[in-house]
């Protein structure tokens, strides 16, 4: 049997199972109304399937369980840090390594690193928590990704790349010497999970070290990225995982990752760099915001399961079963007509919110309205990705308005089955139907700080 014609297969068995909970729409009404309808805010128990996110929900292997019995928890010099430091040299290559808690400590570092007040920081689309880290340091982010990126409908296979000319416009208009770091997302989650091609990353590397600037690369779905590089793009189909990751990485400096995702844990994180100076720099740093240098914030259970975790995600099979169950979810919205972001990206399917709810319109929060009912109509838990996650101007406290306002079905790793997203797939198909019913929101309370997360409505009747 050639097991290339069948992706969907899952490449595990189950081992242990989780109960669900079943509620009735009557029930689901209630629980998001005290919710004040922000998924974010509802209950665990009170959901379904929830595809809120794939950060620190994934299910972990035999392997990586195993690990997690073997934790040193000695404060200082834990043998599972010096595990993972091997681990990450192996996939991704950088000289040194920074634990972190998570993702977002990592980012911490790096702008209070290498962001003076002022200075600007260009990046292929805004991360939530990144701008946010960056914003805090003193900079400036620019979006210089392609224009492609921010039209829905458009087919380019890699819609997360840079635009060569708008980074090269905002080296002449601000100059060199103002621009802390170029940061480069991969793959780019608000743009539906678009990739960056190899050829784009070499480019924006040789523009900006002729420079003088460094990059930095959001790693935390990298290996997604090099998934669809392999893929995607031409020489490099009969190239591993790990051999593509590993030539994505060399033409940065530094990187930050959450471990919460492509490497299937529960938490954790780094920040890894080339220059010596800036990892005295974050080791000192990461000693007040997160906690010894040899872990971080982590327990020494959590770096040995993240090591063993991003081996595993280097494994080609690994990534093409995690990328089939997205195209599957991507492929029956599609058939039925739905509205989704083109192509199908990699860590879950995004919903054009203003295309299925036309009536509603962005001020009144299309895509957290649309969260909120498919919440109610199934028990689905997705997220808003739009106008509320974009947040305000930190000058004028005006709200970005973004061109793409999206619900986000993110797809947790080995967690869920077929079945699962038909019956995703069959309540946004009902629901779509039923779309001139629907109603916007109005904000009632709004945190200083991304404020999606918190952040309450209710419905404009």
């Amino acid at each position: 049997m050639n097991f290339d014609k069948y992706p969907m297969a899952e490449p595990y068995k189950i081992k242990m199972v989780e109960p669900l909970k079943i509620t009735t729409q009557k029930y689901r009404e209630q629980a998001i109304k005290e919710a004040g309808y922000n998924t974010f805010l509802l209950r665990s128990e009170d959901v379904y399937i929830d595809l809120l996110t794939d950060s620190g929900t994934n299910a972990m292997s035999e392997d990586q369980w195993a690990g997690i019995m073997l934790g040193d928890e000695a404060y200082a010099g834990s043998k599972n840090y010096y595990h993972l430091e091997d681990a990450m040299y192996e996939c991704f290559g950088y000289k040194y390594l920074i634990p972190a808690h998570q993702g977002r400590g990592a980012e911490q570092l790096v702008s209070k690193t290498l962001i003076k007040p002022g200075q600007y920081v260009p990046g292929n689309m805004y991360f939530t928590t990144t701008r946010e880290h960056q914003e805090l340091a003193g900079g400036i982010f620019v979006d210089v990704i392609c224009d492609e990126a921010h039209d829905p409908y458009n087919e380019n296979p890699f819609k997360g790349n840079v635009d060569l000319n708008k980074f090269e416009k905002v080296i002449k208009e601000k100059g060199a010497k103002n621009i802390a770091y170029i940061t480069i997302g991969v793959t780019v989650n608000l743009a539906g999970g678009q990739p960056v091609s190899m050829e784009n990353l070499r480019q924006v590397s040789k523009m900006a070290h002729e420079n003088g600037i460094k990059v930095v690369l959001d790693a935390t779905r990298a290996m997604e990225n090099a998934y669809f590089i392999k893929v995607r793009e031409n020489g490099y189909a009969d190239k591993s995982i790990k051999q593509i990751l590993r030539e994505m990485c060399s033409y940065t400096d530094a990187a930050t990752c959450s471990g919460k995702k492509d490497f299937h844990t529960n938490i954790g994180g780094f920040a890894a760099c080339n220059d010596e100076q800036d990892a005295i720099t974050m080791r000192s740093l990461v000693v007040v915001y997160e906690g010894l240098q040899t872990y971080g914030g982590m327990a020494g259970r959590d770096m040995e399961a993240m090591a063993r975790g991003m081996l595993e995600a280097c494994q080609d099979h690994i990534m093409a079963h995690r990328i089939a169950q997205s195209q599957y979810l991507w492929d029956k919205l599609d058939a039925a007509g739905i509205p989704i972001i083109r192509p199908c990206g990699g860590h879950g399917v995004f919903v054009d919110a203003k295309a299925f709810y036309p009536t509603v319109p962005q001020e009144q929060y299309v895509a957290q309205s649309l969260a909120a009912d498919l919440y109610v109509h199934s028990g689905v838990r997705s997220m808003e990705r739009g106008i509320v996650s974009a947040g305000r101007d930190k000058v004028t406290g005006e709200e970005h308005k973004p061109k793409l306002e999206t619900i986000r079905l993110t797809i947790p790793r080995r967690v869920y089955t077929q079945s699962h997203f038909d019956i995703v797939a069959d309540s946004i198909i009902e629901l779509y139907s039923e779309r001139n019913k629907a109603r916007g929101l109005r904000m009632v309370y709004e945190p200083k700080a991304l404020r999606f997360f918190q952040a309450r409505f209710e419905k404009i009747l």
